[in-house]
């Protein structure tokens, strides 16, 4: 999106020698803060590699709908780990961070909105087995019969007292590692491994934007997304789409393919694709606030 890659200008600005030359840059933010846009400035400052840290650009049959880097983006400088996962392939934060370890033997910017992704690189992740189809069917079908706060009250204290109760996604991830390891998720990730890189080791940046402005950014990218062929892009997920997917989460998506189906005008998606995002950024806010106490502010505008 064109808007987000002009957002930051740095240029000959006294902002620009905040950022080292030489640590790894860590860039988090909220949707549409323009990370993007720093991202660019500084890997042309400094020849470095942009390697992706959400959750969703990774996969490949989004482009558009989750702002990756556009094609002259990629090919003006180089970037890692965008649109490279089938949207059937499953790809957690354990199958990132092994992809972003031999990575990191060369200058990088990493850029993402996925806390959970950052957190493991600079505190460690818990390896924990991958859980069995016959466990995720069964905790699917639970939830979707009895909601998440079945599954909640079966977790182990310490879990339990550890995640968002109020996430069933989080939920339904600590409920499958116990039925499936015997132990509770608390209990592995208090085994965790030292990090590929600790926060001492790099710069850490986390961009904490004023809500209004925010707010209208994300209405005009929601409308510059369909100028540059979201609906398309959807209209090509349509066939075999199945809302379970991960990579089906992508933000307007499941708004787009209602109105494909004719189940909502383009007008009522738009509206419920700008406030999921909303709602999104406003988690993404809280979460940073709760889980990057010692990264450093850069408020905005």
């Amino acid at each position: 999106m064109s808007q987000n890659r002009a957002m930051f200008n740095l240029g000959s600005s006294p902002l620009i020698d905040r950022f080292s030359r030489d640590a790894p840059i860590l860039i988090a933010g909220p949707t549409a803060s323009g990370k993007s846009a720093l991202a660019l400035q500084l890997a042309a400052r400094d020849g470095r590699l942009i390697v992706n840290a959400d959750a969703l650009q990774v996969y490949a049959n989004w482009r558009v709908l989750t702002a990756r880097p556009s094609p002259e983006d990629e090919a003006a400088l180089p970037h890692a780990l965008y649109g490279h996962v089938g949207r059937d392939q499953p790809y957690s934060v354990g199958h990132w961070l092994r992809e972003v370890a031999p990575l990191l033997s060369r200058p990088v910017v990493i850029v993402g909105g996925t806390g959970l992704n950052f957190t493991a690189l600079t505190r460690g992740l818990a390896e924990i087995p991958d859980t069995p189809a016959d466990i995720r069917a069964t905790a699917d079908a639970r939830i979707k019969a009895e909601g998440h706060t079945a599954l909640l009250a079966e977790l182990d204290p310490a879990t339990a007292a550890r995640i968002d109760p109020l996430n069933p996604v989080r939920v339904q991830r600590a409920w499958e590692v116990q039925r499936a390891t015997g132990r509770g998720l608390a209990s592995w990730q208090d085994d965790t491994p030292p990090p590929l890189l600790p926060l001492t080791d790099a710069q850490a940046l986390v961009l904490v934007p004023e809500v209004a402005w925010l707010d209208a950014r994300i209405a005009d990218r929601f409308a510059q997304m369909l100028a540059h062929g979201a609906l398309d892009e959807a209209r090509a997920n349509l066939p075999g789409w199945d809302p379970r997917r991960p990579s089906s989460k992508a933000i307007g998506g499941p708004d787009l393919i209602a109105h494909l189906r004719g189940e909502v005008t383009l007008d009522d998606a738009t509206a419920a694709a700008t406030l999921a995002s909303r709602q999104y950024a406003k988690r993404q806010r809280t979460w940073f606030r709760s889980n990057m106490t010692a990264w450093t502010k850069l408020s905005l505008p």
